[in-house]
């Protein structure tokens, strides 16, 4: 049977996420989960001990891990962190892929490394305190400090690449030919699904660029015009598809917070946070066969957001050595906007046609709420030889929910894709520790934090992510610095499309239950920050 070169509006309607009645739900649902893991953060110190600093305190990190820490500040400070990242990540199809699709001989062609480097401003803020004098008791309130400034808590770059082998029946054209692509069988019949096309923000965004594939045809449906009909080669033997994906950008949290210090012994803080969210996405996906390229496609998104959180806290210092903590932060409201633009380039030309083809770029807001988040931890001092810190974090990453903002501009209805986020992710609990030595001025940190995985099923792999630290510091009466290091290992999988199940209500049977090319990710990232601070 021969297959086809789609137009490239039938293409953009069932890819990598473009308009909103387009775009593949599965990637909403790993947006809402990737905009929820967040990684340790804060200053110099705060990171070289894994993030473990909601019972610790008397550090900037506080304001975003337990702004109660405020109130053991005694005097005011100055701090700017700016860091550099190394990420690398080795991709290649997973190692059961043959099982994992169907197909009984897809190769693996080797693993390709890719690279993401970037710098950054880990933290920057100031802190404001004040301290009664030691002898004067007229209130039981010993002080406090209110902070402000910004904190990184999420990094989006990546790169990856792969190469995978595999036949038509699980290749791009079959995940077009299944209902949820852009043929639909509900008729009994094969449709052109329009509304899965157009825009519905702008009923002509895609108007030139309407096209069906089926039955060894190319067809350009562009209305007041013959449509131009291009018949396409037999697609046999293997099918070769090549991706590369860049992501780059980050998850940034302005502060306002407050800690107070009642007796020496409790303290008490509370926090306000303006999220800002930056990533841009880029993807070149191919698909060749009998030694010649299909398709190649270009896809950028675009997504920029801002949001609002807040937080609670206590630290209580059971005796001298021994402090206890906790914190909760409510849900993160973001509101987000998807800025796109897609090109198809073929080697097939339709008469008197060009071969590439561009959408006009196009926007679509949403929103996203981010899981409750509660923390508790202890630290021990060791006198003045320096300090233990432990933390444990709950949050449950299937409570995320995605919405509409927009419904006067045709906003899509999440229902389908909050429903997969309940069932596909699961609470969690993140583990932290750290210790810091002191030698006079000078500082000696490690720190390990385990972030479990916030699959329901990983039956395959464990995306747990791995948090290996260390750091040094100097500190004086007026000043500090100080620098870490934290080396980030975790795995994941990836599939560029979904295909279909058996569908009784349709009657559609599908050739490949549902299984579509898997990918393995083997990732690392080594963040380095360095921390400058003014004692006033």
């Amino acid at each position: 049977m021969k297959h086809a070169i789609v137009g490239l509006a039938t293409l953009l309607g069932g890819f990598l996420g473009l308009s909103q009645t387009a775009r593949a739900q599965g990637s909403y649902r790993d947006d809402a989960l990737l905009y929820s893991r967040l990684a340790p953060a804060g200053t110099a110190r705060t990171l070289g001990l894994a993030g473990a600093n909601v019972a610790l305190g008397g550090d900037w990190g506080s304001v975003s891990a337990n702004p109660a820490g405020l109130g053991l500040f005694t005097k005011s400070e100055l701090t700017f962190s700016p860091g550099l990242g190394f990420g690398s990540v080795s991709a290649a199809p997973a190692a059961n892929a043959a099982s994992l699709t169907g197909t009984g001989g897809v190769a693996t062609l080797g693993a390709f490394d890719q690279t993401a480097n970037s710098f950054h401003v880990a933290s920057a803020g100031v802190v404001f305190a004040t301290r009664r004098p030691d002898g004067d008791n007229t209130s039981d309130w010993r002080g406090g400090a209110f902070a402000l400034g910004i904190t990184r808590q999420a990094d989006f770059n990546q790169a990856f690449r792969y190469r995978n082998q595999t036949d038509d029946n699980h290749s791009f054209f079959q995940y077009l030919r299944e209902p949820g692509g852009n043929i639909d069988f509900r008729s009994g019949g094969y449709q052109k699904a329009v509304d899965g096309i157009i825009s519905q923000e702008n009923k002509q965004i895609y108007t030139d660029l309407e096209g069906l594939a089926y039955g060894g045809y190319l067809t350009f449906d562009i209305p007041g015009s013959t449509p131009t009909v291009l018949n396409t080669p037999t697609r046999t033997g293997p099918i070769t598809q090549d991706e590369t994906v860049r992501t780059s950008g980050s998850l940034s949290q302005f502060d306002l917070a407050y800690g107070g210090n009642y007796r020496d012994r409790l303290y008490i803080g509370g926090g306000i946070g303006i999220v800002s969210l930056n990533r841009t996405r880029n993807t070149l996906f191919s698909e060749s066969s009998s030694g010649g390229e299909d398709f190649n496609f270009s896809d950028n998104v675009k997504t920029t957001g801002t949001g609002v959180n807040a937080r609670l806290g206590l630290i209580y210092r059971l005796v001298d050595a021994v402090r206890v903590g906790a914190s909760v932060q409510t849900p993160t409201y973001i509101q987000l906007q998807d800025s796109y633009s897609t090109t198809l380039t073929s080697q097939y030309v339709p008469q008197g046609r060009n071969n590439v083809f561009t959408t006009v770029p196009g926007t679509y807001e949403y929103s996203v709420t981010t899981p409750f988040r509660a923390s508790g931890g202890v630290a021990v001092v060791v006198n003045k030889y320096g300090f233990l810190t432990g933390d444990v974090e709950y949050v449950g990453y299937g409570q995320a929910r995605l919405g509409t903002v927009n419904t006067d501009a045709g906003g899509g209805d999440f229902g389908d894709v909050n429903q997969q986020i309940r069932s596909a992710f699961r609470s969690t609990v993140n583990l932290r520790a750290g210790a810091e030595g002191r030698l006079d001025i000078f500082r000696v940190r490690a720190g390990y934090a385990r972030y479990g995985s916030p699959y329901a099923a990983d039956r395959v792999v464990n995306r747990a992510q791995n948090y290996l630290t260390g750091g040094l510091g100097l500190r004086t009466k007026s000043f500090f610095l100080d620098v870490a290091g934290v080396y980030l290992t975790f795995q994941d999988r990836y599939s560029p499309y979904s295909l279909a199940k058996d569908n009784p209500a349709t009657s559609f049977k599908s050739v490949t239950n549902g299984v579509a090319p898997v990918i393995a990710l083997d990732q690392n990232r080594l963040t380095v920050s360095l921390t400058g601070g003014i004692i006033f």
